[in-house]
């Protein structure tokens, strides 16, 4: 296995309005990410895994050499260190979620210009804000207005829904998502409402509810209260206009000007604001992951003739 080390450019929009209707003026960002590659000759498959709030982990890694060992490419991405921030679990607004899958779109976009990856077989996988990040990378609203390739799929592992486009739509690309029916850091009824919806707007998605899991129960590092987490699980969904606008919780009119830290203290003041959540798994669940996970790709990006 290969592995090569990659800088990509990417950029910093305060919202999505911003990254869908005025991209010209978004300040630009590089982050880092390192590629790993399977043995053999290429053009490879690709997944883009993209960590949660607290940087990439390295359960996300041995998740990237499970993917390498199928036979497909997988690409690590460290949004955090080029951003100089350690964690985002006490404070979510240090750089917007528009920016966390504005990375997802600039690093597929790098890896389609290289000859050892395959374009037109990109994914990407998030986990936690992660999993937000791939979601909202589907959009055909937001995939539109980076010019990056249309992703093949995502895989969103315990991901926060508190923003959802208005036209779910995701074209072409394949969707699954999986939580733990004990998450209480994101709300898996509200997953299960954004994959419904993309199934409506005649999407190929698909949710998975784990019995007895919490969040990040792909680890195998045991149970643990995170005392610092500022979470809203329970809050109203903040919807996404076409061109990029929030529409607020207690409004039907979009607001090109509002940003994350807008959403978070409407549910903070409305009563969701919770401080502390878990997170970890057990021997049994990360297992049970990672087989849900391969057979995932290896349908998505590697299917049989």
């Amino acid at each position: 296995m290969a592995d090569i080390e990659l800088t990509i450019p990417s950029a910093n929009p305060i919202n999505f309005h911003q990254a869908i209707s005025d991209t010209a003026v978004m300040p630009r960002q590089d982050i880092w990410a390192k590629l790993f590659l399977p043995d053999g000759p290429g053009p490879f498959p690709v997944v883009i895994v993209v960590p949660g709030s607290l940087g990439l982990q390295p359960h996300h890694l041995a998740h990237a050499s499970a993917i390498v060992d199928a036979g497909i490419a997988a690409c690590g991405l460290d949004p955090f260190g080029p951003r100089s921030v350690t964690s985002t679990v006490a404070n979510q607004v240090q750089y917007s979620f528009a920016a966390s899958a504005w990375d997802v779109l600039a690093t597929a976009e790098a890896l389609a210009a290289r000859p050892d990856i395959d374009p037109t077989r990109i994914g990407a996988q998030g986990h936690s804000r992660g999993g937000s990040a791939v979601l909202s990378a589907a959009s055909v609203h937001l995939a539109a207005a980076s010019g990056a390739p249309k992703l093949a799929g995502v895989y969103a592992a315990y991901p926060w829904s508190g923003h959802q486009f208005v036209d779910p739509s995701v074209g072409s690309t394949r969707v699954r998502a999986i939580i733990g029916d004990q998450d209480d850091w994101c709300s898996p009824m509200q997953v299960q409402a954004h994959i419904h919806a993309m199934q409506v707007a005649a999407g190929d998605a698909s949710v998975r509810i784990v019995a007895d899991a919490h969040h990040s129960f792909d680890r195998s590092t045991p149970l643990e209260h995170i005392s610092e987490a500022a979470v809203t699980p329970g809050a109203p969904t903040v919807y996404i206009a076409d061109d990029g606008a929030f529409v607020p919780p207690t409004s039907d009119q979009p607001d090109s000007s509002m940003v994350d830290l807008d959403g978070f203290l409407y549910a903070i003041n409305a009563g969701y604001g919770v401080r502390g959540a878990h997170i970890g798994g057990t021997p049994e669940l990360a297992p049970l992951f990672v087989d849900d996970m391969t057979n995932f790709w290896l349908a998505t990006l590697m299917p049989r003739e």
